[in-house]
């Protein structure tokens, strides 16, 4: 592994300095960090560009195994690192399903094969996602993924009693239970734009915000009678964020992620049936996306996460109620927050960093990731240029999916550089070989 000196980096968009990384670690900032590189180091000027800890993605659908024609995880990986991130997790709902320590060990090697980030397996709450009767969640906790969040994702579990005895469960190793708030009895597997004017002109099934609010409400109250930690994967209404909000009042373990999308992008798109806007929970109306915004800048929402949702063409190219759901995230998701939020002054990059590096890696348990920049801390970081001007290009995506949402739109901020471990993952946009 070379040593790497970073020279006049803004570390967190403040005052700059250079950083020496060897051996994997930071292991000097500032004036020492010139003195202490070796002769013949490698210089990487980033003059003009700002150094962050490596971003961590709590959300990330990698597809393998079962679907290798819509992302694998090399693929996967290679997206990821171009869009800054050192750690993604990896959801469950591929085929066969992670829910079983063999299936999360495979997910962890394809991942460590890859080399660009790292893959944390998420396994499956459930067996096989059906909603009945749980996986085997503590052999893959003890298993070499150490598996420690568990989700359905796609699916809710709707039913208390499962809800509460995963709880219970994943209580005796400090692990977290995300879960995809969407009570099946109001919003059913069809119901695919948020319920109101729209919907009903449109012809869609509606998606009202209390199928949302309702399961956080209850998830809410198990997590408080049993004493364990529940999140919320991609709370999508004001609704639902209230409910957030009143359980860490009361001192519930409870945390939020939310997605760029739904900090972005509003119901009005879907009047074109464009399936590229298809995504579960929807898209919401503008006083949603405003109190959203507003729930990440006073840290009710804890964390951005991608949703990361490739589809194969043939899966998305259908009517829009028939259409797969989702959409690509992972490249585009730091540009997205930035030029939302941070050129307007709203969010600091420290402020950024927080919600998409340091939280969620508290959040995941990865004791590696969303560290300092300071001497002896893993150097997984990411430099980042936020005066760049970017137009989103699907065709120059790293996935194998090209479902973006943002296709041909600008955005102001882009990754540079990502590191892992010390060593340089994705430059300028390229990810390093294999």
């Amino acid at each position: 592994m070379s040593d790497l000196l970073i020279t006049g980096a803004r570390l967190l968009g403040e005052a700059a300095a250079d950083v020496l990384v060897r051996d994997g670690v930071v292991a000097a900032v500032g004036a020492d960090a010139a003195s202490e590189a070796p002769s013949g180091v490698e210089r990487l000027d980033a003059d003009g560009l700002v150094l962050l800890p490596g971003f961590v993605d709590l959300h990330t659908h990698l597809r393998e195994p079962g679907r290798e024609d819509a992302e694998t995880i090399s693929t996967g990986s290679r997206a990821a690192a171009a869009g800054g991130f050192t750690a993604v997790l990896a959801m469950a709902n591929t085929n066969p399903v992670t829910d079983t320590a063999e299936a999360a060990e495979r997910v962890l090697d394809l991942g460590r094969s890859a080399g660009l980030v790292d893959v944390v397996p998420v396994g499956a709450v459930t067996k096989g996602l059906e909603g009945h009767e749980l996986a085997e969640l503590g052999l893959m906790h003890r298993s070499r993924a150490r598996v420690s969040v568990f989700s359905d994702d796609g699916r809710c579990v709707a039913d208390a009693r499962v809800m509460r005895r995963a709880l219970e469960y994943v209580r005796a190793f400090g692990g977290v239970v995300s879960q995809h708030s969407q009570d099946p009895s109001l919003a059913g597997s069809q119901a695919c734009c948020h319920e109101g004017e729209l919907s009903g002109r449109l012809g869609l099934p509606g998606w009202p915000p209390v199928a949302e609010a309702a399961v956080i409400a209850r998830d809410a109250m198990l997590a408080r009678h049993t004493g364990s930690r529940v999140h919320v994967a991609h709370v999508s209404t004001a609704e639902g964020l209230d409910v957030v909000r009143w359980a860490k009042a009361q001192g519930i373990a409870m945390t939020a992620e939310v997605t760029p999308h739904h900090l972005a992008l509003g119901t009005e798109l879907l009047a074109g049936y464009d399936p590229v806007y298809k995504v579960n929970p929807p898209l919401r109306p503008t006083e949603d996306q405003q109190a959203l915004r507003d729930g990440l800048l006073d840290g009710t929402i804890d964390a951005v996460a991608t949703d990361h949702a490739p589809h194969a063409r043939h899966d998305k190219e259908h009517a829009f109620v028939d259409a797969a759901f989702g959409m690509l995230g992972l490249e585009t998701a730091f540009g997205v927050v930035h030029d939302l939020l941070v050129t307007n002054g709203a969010m600091t990059l420290a402020g950024l960093a927080k919600v998409m590096s340091e939280n969620p890696a508290r959040i995941a348990g990865l004791a590696e990731h969303g560290r300092p920049i300071a001497a002896g801390e893993p150097a997984n970081l990411v430099l980042v240029d936020p005066t760049a001007s970017v137009t989103v290009d699907r065709d120059a995506s790293h996935s194998l999916s090209r479902n973006t949402p943002w296709h041909g739109r600008s955005l102001t901020g882009a990754v540079h550089t990502t590191i892992l471990r010390g060593a340089v993952t994705a430059r300028e946009g390229e990810p390093a070989p294999c």
